[in-house]
């Protein structure tokens, strides 16, 4: 028997690869996955992804069985909430899980050692232990394995520090990544860029898109003053 963990699933593509893998190892059953929304944007925090993508994705993964689907557990907070309000929604529901019998929390993380740190301490106080499956390896390696793997990602969202709004709706693929200047992470793991994914492996079917309008979110100064920097993003829906 498959001992039952939950996912934190952002959408993106190393949480794609991260199930995948899960997935394909067959040794944990996934309860749940769990995806922080912004409750009054209705979509997904940092990413910026409409909490309806988030859903179709989550009915139409593929399980190793033949069905289709695992069940979405939407951690809400605002949009503006602190760490503290954060902590306590998180909290919340690693209590719901771990009174189920739930040990075990994946997470597709790849080498940003501060979060993962950050994470242990939270689990230590229910009991529960993080498993890291992307933990460590190269991102290049990983990038270049999502592609192979035939998983299909558009960036939804980047640093306007350090790429420009063309690149935003754009499918990731050999081209886009050598094209990165050599300070950008081909995973995106120091948070240069996020993205959705909407085909691979552990879909039914893949899920069209159309993209709307770009908006620049620029950094606010405790003075109340903006920055010259933010966040592009793109508005990415659902065709069906």
């Amino acid at each position: 028997m498959k001992e039952k963990a939950i996912f934190f699933w952002s959408g993106g593509k190393d949480s794609a690869l991260c199930l995948h893998k899960i997935l394909e190892e067959g040794k944990y059953e996934i309860a749940a996955l769990v995806t922080t929304i912004s409750a009054d944007l209705k979509r997904v925090s940092m990413h910026g992804v409409r909490e309806e993508l988030i859903e179709e994705q989550a009915k139409n993964i593929l399980l190793k069985d033949g069905r289709t689907g695992i069940f979405l557990h939407k951690m809400y907070i605002n949009s503006h909430s602190t760490n503290e309000l954060y902590e306590a929604s998180l909290e919340r529901i690693l209590l719901h899980y771990k009174l189920e019998g739930i040990h075990k929390v994946i997470f597709g993380d790849i080498f940003l050692e501060d979060l993962k740190a950050y994470r242990e301490n939270i689990l230590k106080k229910f009991n529960m232990h993080g498993v890291y499956p992307l933990w460590q390896l190269p991102t290049g390696l990983l990038i270049n394995e999502f592609i192979d793997q035939g998983f299909k990602t558009i960036i939804c969202c980047c640093d306007s520090r350090l790429l420009g709004e063309h690149i935003l709706g754009k499918v990731i693929d050999e081209e886009l990544v050598r094209s990165f200047p050599p300070e950008i992470d081909p995973c995106g793991e120091n948070g240069e860029f996020h993205t959705f994914t909407f085909a691979g492996p552990v879909f039914s079917r893949e899920i069209k898109l159309k993209l709307g309008e770009k908006v620049l979110k620029v950094y606010e100064l405790e003075s109340g003053k903006n920055q010259e920097q933010g966040f592009w993003f793109i508005d990415v829906q659902s065709e069906s």
